[in-house]
């Protein structure tokens, strides 16, 4: 109902009627519509997203570089799921209203995905010699870099783009490559 509707145009009514129970029992499990539409934005972040996946960036791994473009791929392809981009939109529609609701979805998403990337980006920066000063922020520069371009088309453009697996791929690779050069890491 959020997504075809938006967060006003959604009711309690339709909501109950779709999942075929009563509104009572809607009202049992979700105390009023905000309630519910966190829910809703809690549970379409942590399907797209069950974390960093550690062995992405494990030394035992592989080449830092191998191990950044496939974490790259693993997390734009999540992040590029027509769902998310749908909630991304609403979530950002409703902002101005509703801040709270876009600063759940911030914590759920980029700030813990930033949060959990800094740790493997500091092991693997110790591991080469190197010094992040600001781990948390090195991971927000590679999260920007895989992330900018298809996100910032997907969210102006809306549903008639899409890309293929090749494109994403392409500018995970090419995100991941910039920031290894920028950071100075090699393998």
């Amino acid at each position: 109902m959020f997504f075809a509707n938006g967060y006003v145009g959604a009711s309690m009514d339709q909501v109950a009627a779709n999942a075929r129970v009563s509104k009572q029992t809607v009202y049992k499990h979700f105390r009023d519509k905000e309630t519910l539409f966190r829910e809703v934005v809690a549970n379409v972040v942590r399907a797209r997203d069950a974390g960093i996946p550690a062995e992405l960036l494990v030394a035992d791994n592989g080449a830092i570089e191998d191990r950044l473009r496939s974490f790259a791929r693993h997390f734009l392809q999540g992040v590029m799921q027509r769902d998310v981009l749908k909630l991304r939109r609403l979530v950002i529609g409703e902002a101005g209203r509703f801040p709270e609701l876009g600063q759940s979805f911030h914590e759920l998403g980029p700030r813990r995905a930033a949060e959990e990337l800094s740790v493997a980006l500091r092991e693997a920066a110790t591991q080469q010699g190197l010094s992040l000063s600001d781990p948390v922020l090195a991971a927000e520069h590679l999260l920007s870099l895989i992330l900018s371009i298809p996100l910032n088309q997907a969210m102006l453009l809306g549903d008639e783009v899409s890309f293929t697996e090749a494109a994403l791929h392409r500018y995970a690779d090419e995100g991941a490559a910039a920031f290894l050069r920028a950071y100075g890491f090699t393998s």
